[in-house]
């Protein structure tokens, strides 16, 4: 209910369009995993997928469904998210527990990778 509230896409015709929209945090999740297992990171499949939820959700919304469903792997998202902007400090509760940014440190292999391939 919350992600349809805040669903922002004007050219959206019917559900299954935005369970797309949905399914692409789940697609983030497993290219993190594979990350995880082989080490080999798909970075700008990745930002594409992250580009695209920004662009339907609002923003304040989007971080938020990102970190409350993708909470067990901040590590390796915060580089990524803090590269394009959308990061925050201002995290908030997740499952009742109170984050702090400062608690989140950030995956050095994926910020070499940023500074590396874009000159973050």
């Amino acid at each position: 209910m919350f992600a349809m509230k805040h669903y922002t896409n004007p050219h959206c015709t019917d559900i299954l369009e935005f369970q797309d929209d949905m399914k692409r945090i789940r697609y983030i999740r497993r290219l993190i995993n594979k990350y995880q297992q082989t080490g080999e990171l798909k970075d700008r499949l990745i930002i594409n997928h992250l580009v695209v939820v920004y662009n339907v959700f609002e923003t304040r919304a989007a971080t938020k469904m990102i970190m409350f469903k993708l909470q067990d792997q901040l590590y390796y998202l915060k580089p990524i998210l803090s590269f394009l902007g959308y990061w925050t400090t201002d995290i908030g509760l997740i499952d009742g527990k109170k984050i702090n940014d400062d608690e989140i440190p950030m995956d050095p292999r994926i910020i070499d990778l940023l500074r590396k391939d874009y000159g973050w």
